[in-house]
């Protein structure tokens, strides 16, 4: 079981201590299925909230992270229409970094990928059927919209300081859908800059 230690130090955070704080991408883009099993096409506002957990203790692993929330507005609308809560999480030692979240459609994701502590770029994966970095749906999702692969990619405009005013992502969860031979490609991107 997992401990929590005592402290956080964000010296240790490697690439994730860029993102500690509050974020807003103005305009979105996202591409998902409408209704109908078509294709919609979304602007949308953001906010992100990250904050340091202490140090968390597997035995031997020590990983530092953050507590993350995401809640998407579509542009002209006052209803969030995609939240996200989770944890980021760094592995100095295997030069790991993960992000593990919940959304509140009955899915959760571990993805992962390997980093240097200063890295410009962070590209982490997770596959259906993984048992390391994997994808768990629930029964409808599963028959309905099956995630079977999902990518991410993160990459900081930052200067010679730690200090980080914005950064992008390209997200892409591969679907596929009963009746539609083709993978479908479920995309987000933005540009975050801090609050």
């Amino acid at each position: 079981m997992a401990t929590v230690g005592q402290g956080n130090d964000l010296e240790k955070m490697g690439p994730l201590a860029r993102l500690v704080g509050i974020w807003e991408g103005v305009k979105g883009a996202d591409v998902a299925p409408s209704d109908d099993r078509g294709t919609e096409q979304n602007s949308f506002h953001e906010r992100i909230t990250f904050d340091p957990i202490e140090p968390v203790q597997n035995h031997e692993q020590q990983l530092f992270g953050l507590r993350y929330a995401t809640i998407a507005t579509r542009i002209g609308d006052k209803v969030p229409f995609h939240e996200e809560v989770g944890y980021w999480l760094w592995d100095p030692a295997a030069r790991q970094v993960m992000k593990s979240f919940i959304v509140p459609r009955g899915i959760t994701v571990l993805a992962g990928g390997s980093a240097d502590a200063l890295a410009r770029e962070l590209k982490l994966v997770a596959e259906l059927g993984s048992p390391t970095f994997g994808i768990c749906s629930n029964p409808f999702l599963d028959r309905e919209f099956r995630t079977f692969r999902f990518e991410l990619t993160v990459r900081f405009q930052w200067r010679e300081s730690r200090t980080q005013d914005e950064w992008s992502y390209d997200e892409d969860t591969q679907l596929m859908m009963p009746g539609r031979p083709e993978v479908f490609h479920h995309t987000d991107r933005n540009v975050l800059r801090r609050k």
